[in-house]
Parts: C-alpha cells; sequence; structure tokens
C-alpha cells in the first residue's frame, strides 16, 4: 500500500509505547513501510504488566482536556495532526471531571489493534540490543532496556541522565467506605472522583506513619544517579518535605466540604480507572514504599481501611537524554543522518508530550527520506514550544519538561490576568499557528491515507 507514489520506503521504530506507535502510524499513512519493534512479551520491564502496546504503566490521566489548559492546548493540535493515541484516547475515556482520563487496558487494545491492522506496519516482538539501520526511530522510552541504554550511551558521547519514575496503587472500588467518603469534583462541580476526607487528627497519624514507612530497595542503581522528576514525586518524599506540604500538593482541600457542611483538613482522591467503573486509582499517590507498608499507611485513610489494593505502587528507573547535547531541532541524535530519538527518554515528561515527540520525529524522518522542504513547528504551537526547548535549554541543568505556558513564547500585549483566559489566549494562537503550519505544508500532509 503505497499512497504518496513515491516509492517503498522503511523505516524501523525502536518501542511500542505511545511515541513508537504514533510514530510508526503516522509513517504508515504516509506510505511508509514500518518495522515496529517491541520487547514485551519477550522481556518485561519493571513496571509493565502486559504484552500490549502502548500500555499505560503510571496514571490513567492524561491531563487536561480543555483549550484552558497547555495539555489541554496539546491535545487539541494532536486531534488536528489525526494522532492515532488522542483517536483511541477518546474512544477509551472514563469519567474525570476536565481531564482526558482513560480504561488503560481498553485503551492499550485499541492502539494494538490499529497498528496491527495497518498493512504498512509490521510488528516484531523482540528487543533491540543494537541500533538498528537507518533510518530508524528509537522510541524505547524511559524504560530502555540495559543493552540499548547502553549502545545508545555509547552513540552519545555522555552518559544517560536518570530520573526514578513512581506508580500509583489501585483500589477496588466496591472497598472503599461510601460512608466516609463522598463523590464530588473540586468546587463542587460534577462528581467524578471519590474523595477521602480526614480531620487534623487523622492526617497527623497519617502523615507521621507515611514519613517513617519503610520504603523497597533500589537494587543496583546507583544512589547518586537519583533524581526526581517533581511531577511524579513519591508521596512519602512530599510527606518529608514538611507536614503540611501534602496539604498543598495531592491531599490539598481547598474547594471541598463533607456532606454534613463540614471542612475537612486533607482529602484523598480515587480517579476511575477503569470503563466499568470498578477500580480507582489514588491520585498523586505515586509510591516506593514496600507492599505491605503501602496496606499499612494508606488504611489509614479512613475511607480506605477495609480497602483492597488490586495493584501495588511500585517505582523504577527512567532515562532520558540530555537534549540540548545530543539531538539537533529535528529530533535526530547530532552526527547521525537519520537517527532519531521520541519518545520521553528524548527529555520530555508525560503521556501527550512523549506522544508528541513521536509524531514529530516521524514527520521529520518522513520529511527527510523524501527530501522535502525544512518544516519547523511554529514556536507558538506546544509541540514547537517543546521542540524548542530540547534545542535550546541549558545542558548542564536539564531536566524533562512538561507542556507549560512557560515554555510558550510570550503573547504581546497586555498580560492576562486571570489564568484559564491567559491559557485559552495561547491556545486559540497555537491552533492558529498549528492550521497555518498544516496549509504551508501541503505536500507533507497531503500524503496522508
Amino acid at each position: 500500500m503505497i499512497c504518496n507514489g513515491r516509492g517503498e520506503k522503511r523505516v524501523t521504530v525502536a518501542g511500542g509505547g505511545l511515541s513508537g506507535c504514533e510514530a510508526a502510524w503516522q509513517l504508515a499513512r504516509r506510505g511508509v513501510k514500518v518495522r515496529l519493534f517491541e520487547m514485551r512479551p519477550v522481556k518485561m520491564t519493571p513496571a509493565h504488566e502486559t504484552s500490549l502496546l502502548s500500555e499505560l504503566v503510571c496514571s490513567n490521566s492524561l491531563g487536561g482536556d480543555k483549550i484552558t489548559t497547555p495539555a489541554g492546548i496539546l491535545k487539541a493540535e494532536l486531534s488536528m495532526l489525526n494522532s492515532l493515541i488522542m483517536e483511541c484516547a477518546r474512544k477509551s475515556r472514563v469519567p474525570a471531571g476536565n481531564a482526558l482520563a482513560v480504561d488503560r487496558n481498553v485503551f492499550a487494545a485499541l492502539v494494538q489493534e490499529k497498528i496491527m491492522s495497518h498493512p504498512n506496519i509490521e510488528l516484531v516482538r523482540e528487543e533491540l540490543c543494537e541500533l538498528p539501520e537507518e533510518p530508524a526511530i528509537i522510541a524505547t522510552g524511559p524504560l530502555t532496556s540495559a543493552p540499548m541504554a547502553k549502545v545508545l550511551s555509547q552513540i552519545t558521547g555522555s552518559d544517560f541522565l536518570y530520573f526514578y519514575d513512581a506508580v500509583a496503587p489501585i483500589v477496588d472500588v466496591s472497598t472503599v467506605d461510601m460512608t466516609k467518603a463522598f463523590r464530588a469534583n473540586r468546587y463542587g462541580s460534577e462528581g467524578d472522583y471519590i474523595n477521602c476526607p480526614m480531620n487534623e487528627e487523622e492526617y497527623a497519624k497519617f502523615w507521621e506513619a507515611l514519613v517513617n514507612a519503610e520504603t523497597a530497595p533500589r537494587h543496583d542503581f546507583e544512589e547518586e544517579q537519583m533524581r526526581h522528576f517533581d511531577g511524579c514525586l513519591p508521596v512519602e518524599v512530599i510527606a518529608k518535605r514538611g507536614e503540611k506540604t501534602l496539604l498543598f500538593g495531592p491531599l490539598r482541600p481547598v474547594g471541598f466540604e463533607t456532606p454534613d457542611g463540614k471542612t475537612p483538613c486533607a482529602v484523598v482522591q480515587l480517579r476511575q480507572d477503569n470503563t466499568d467503573g470498578t477500580l480507582y486509582n489514588i491520585v498523586g499517590f505515586q509510591t516506593n514504599l514496600k507492599w505491605g507498608e503501602q496496606e499499612r499507611v494508606f488504611r489509614m485513610i479512613p475511607a480506605l481501611a477495609e480497602a483492597e489494593f488490586v495493584r501495588k505502587g511500585v517505582m523504577h528507573r527512567n532515562l532520558f537524554v540530555c537534549a540540548p547535547k545530543v539531538l539537533d531541532r529535528e529530533l535526530r541524535f547530532k552526527g547521525r543522518d537519520a537517527l532519531y530519538m521520541a519518545g520521553q527518554a528524548s527529555g520530555v515528561e508525560g503521556y501527550m508530550e512523549s506522544t508528541a515527540m513521536g509524531l514529530a520525529a516521524a514527520l521529520f524522518a518522513y520529511k527527510n527520506i523524501h527530501s522535502l522542504p525544512d518544516i519547523h513547528f511554529p514556536k507558538e504551537t506546544a509541540i514547537g514550544s517543546l521542540l524548542n526547548y530540547l534545542a535550546e535549554a541549558i545542558p548542564e541543568s536539564f531536566q524533562p519538561m512538561n507542556v507549560n505556558l512557560g515554555i510558550f513564547s510570550k503573547l504581546p500585549g497586555k498580560k492576562i490576568r486571570k489564568r484559564t483566559e491567559r491559557c485559552e489566549a495561547y491556545g486559540q494562537r497555537a491552533v492558529d499557528a498549528l492550521a497555518a503550519f498544516i496549509s504551508e505544508h501541503k505536500e507533507l500532509f497531503a500524503a496522508e491515507c
């Protein structure tokens, strides 16, 4: 199936996560033959539980879904670019207020079905221990296996940087004591979340137990290499920063009152994790506590005293490259003609950010193998802002980045004080800029089929 009339081209994509699947899909839709490598289930990672492509191993939330949030702007752009991941997310969404959350199993199954049914994609279940023949996109992600990590470290001329990511526990909702919990979103809006309140005495005992609980060993990972990305801090690490820190983070009670009209000291939120609504994850409770300790400490939350934990929290090492040192503006490894890095390991943080880098890498690769004019994502867009950050960040202090208004180019004119209105203005500008970008590069987007 060749849609663009240019003759057969082949690209290897390493990694069947969000980024790799998005990259493979974008290339395949443009008539490019793709070999997509995924090592699971031949070799599993410390965090994955299934062999499904694009399995979500942390939260099931993909972030804000309205253009009044930076995450919503990015989603709008991905939808305009016919993202596979966005399409499958919309079809598998579960209630989560203003956020886009998915049933993780339904979502992954949809992605896998689309990938496996495309005639231009060959799925290979095999671990890649050496660099594939170029052109190739490396999207092995933050859980890149040791052999591939070693090879990539050698070609970059510098070591990988490390941080640690943590996964929140999931509970059987039928075991939550709803006489001690209530459904509501913050500020009294629709009740998609289950809220587990604590009074001052309950919170004090919980905090004391949490900061003194025993954590799991870090195996052979070296202590000096450990870095936490602030967006994924384990709940016990946040707690150790001060007794009140959680109250300004995942347990903040602002915008809530209990059904009897009281203002809680702390609120632990549960978010739906599957379509049937039988499983809920504990929002913001990524953790590295030992499994027994998780049950002991988290059951000190009154509504979870008898809760059944169907999945415990785990912690795993994530890898990323120092993008401003090793990648060019098209996500190519410097000094290589057609070897691209995509996804979270490229230096972004978040599901949709990783997806965006897979999409961008695919477009860059397509452009280069067909000798099309250079493409530059507009700096006014979320995707362009992320790419610009990867290219221009200070190497010595480089850390993975989420999409946020701070990386966008500033709006001209008087500052808009209300954040939602300001974000909406950024969003409209981004959508307009991306529409013009698509129109300008007709040959790139007319090739889709």
